[in-house]
């Protein structure tokens, strides 16, 4: 989609807009069309009728500024959504002030819902079992080619052994896996590599793939080519990878909301509920700081809290 199609029809503004985001600020497109989309949602909050041309973003000061967000909020927003409205607005305007465009910032003075801190979602390890074993188990009962089944029991063996985000996985190659240590190196947010442990299970998950890839055809398994295949063997997308674990675990009885993210969750939780340091649970999962690392040991905390409760005589949870 071209950058004149994402904007506000007419619109000078938002035209040179997205170019500044796109030019300047080297957004993906996948990030410009949110920009796009909340600037839309302002503009026809202030101006319902207008269709087409140029949007008079000077006379929208901090009342409209302000409605919008309770508007947003009364439709059953939430505090993250209404955040990174705000944020982008409020970025747009930062834009206009510095080429001359308005004077004043809208939004600069205005501040978001607080965002709610919520513990993240973690299988257990009795889940995780059913969940791994589903694809090999799917294949002898004749329901699943071996290929696949290979493939997705070494895709979700490989994120619970590393932590690795989905993005992350699917940009190895072979190349990057070092059989004999257990190890490889992946790229991480910010362009940032870092160094991840394969455990037994998944080194040996990989090593079936690889033979499995060899037998079709020896190009498949070169240093430079992708670990992780689609069904036509081409790298696989973080879209097939997430349709793929919705079938395991609606086979394994788990809730199909699940992401390959929680399995990144679960994989941190598992790790400090075994005594693991939370320095070396940093590392490995590539936080930049501690604190974001610190959210599992609360997760941990409130298992720990949910089994007194249960189990504690006098605990008052019975």
């Amino acid at each position: 989609m071209s950058l004149k199609a994402r904007t506000i029809p007419g619109d000078a503004a938002s035209e040179k807009f997205a170019l500044y985001l796109a030019a300047e600020r080297n957004l993906s497109g996948h990030t410009l069309d949110g920009y796009m989309a909340d600037l839309k949602q302002f503009a026809h909050f202030c101006w319902p009728n207008v269709v087409e041309g140029d949007r008079a973003w000077g006379a929208a000061g901090q009342g409209e500024a302000r409605r919008f967000l309770s508007e947003l909020t009364k439709n059953g927003a939430g505090a993250t959504t209404v955040r990174r409205k705000l944020a982008a607005l409020r970025t747009f305007y930062r834009y206009l002030q510095r080429e001359g465009e308005v004077v004043d910032n809208p939004f600069s003075m205005l501040k978001g819902p607080r965002k709610v801190k919520t513990l993240p979602k973690v299988l257990s390890i009795g889940d995780i079992q059913k969940f791994l074993d589903a694809p090999l188990k799917k294949f002898s009962d004749g329901r699943l080619g071996e290929f696949a089944a290979l493939r997705d029991t070494a895709v979700f063996e490989f994120l619970y052994s590393t932590g690795c985000r989905i993005s992350e996985a699917i940009s190895v190659k072979w190349g990057d896996v070092d059989f004999s240590r257990g190890t490889l190196i992946v790229t991480g947010k910010g362009s940032k590599d870092r160094l991840v442990i394969l455990g037994s299970k998944a080194l040996a998950a990989l090593l079936r793939l690889r033979d499995n890839l060899s037998a079709a055809g020896g190009a498949l398994v070169l240093g430079d080519s992708h670990v992780f295949l689609s069904d036509r063997l081409e790298k696989a997308s973080a879209r097939f990878i997430e349709r793929r674990m919705k079938t395991y675990l609606r086979e394994a009885g788990l809730p199909e909301d699940l992401s390959p993210h929680k399995l990144r969750h679960s994989f941190a939780t598992h790790l400090l509920d075994a005594g693991a340091d939370l320095r070396s649970v940093q590392e490995m999962l590539g936080h930049a700081s501690l604190s974001t690392t610190q959210i599992y040991t609360h997760v941990s905390v409130e298992r720990l809290k949910d089994e007194y409760a249960k189990a504690h005589p006098r605990s008052g949870g019975r």
